[in-house]
């Protein structure tokens, strides 16, 4: 099964949960809502979840063996890194235009 697509749907500044990304395997099937988060130990991903009951949560969809998971983490992480590189060379091109006045 091969990762298609990588979308980063929404990116956060604040707080520990980063992004929430979409992915798609094979052109056919597409994994919403799983989100980048900043841990103590750095970044990791957590799979969409639903709340079961007094405070657990169950993922609703994951893969079931750590190579699948490492690809999936991989393929997020490259695609997360583009959209943060792609957001400051938009904000330093936007601090470097002169601002423009009308006399």
């Amino acid at each position: 099964m091969d990762i298609t697509d990588v979308r980063v749907r929404k990116v956060n500044d604040d707080g520990k949960m980063k992004a929430v990304v979409s992915i798609t395997f094979d052109e056919e099937f597409v994994v919403h809502d799983i989100k980048v988060i900043e841990g103590q130990n750095g970044l990791f991903i957590a799979m969409p979840s639903r709340k079961m009951g007094e405070g657990d949560f169950r993922d609703i969809a994951h893969p079931l063996n750590s190579d699948t998971r490492n690809r999936i983490r991989e393929a997020i992480f490259k695609e997360y890194e583009k959209v943060l590189e792609n957001a400051v060379a938009t904000n330093e091109e936007t601090a470097e235009e002169p601002s423009v006045t009308e006399e």
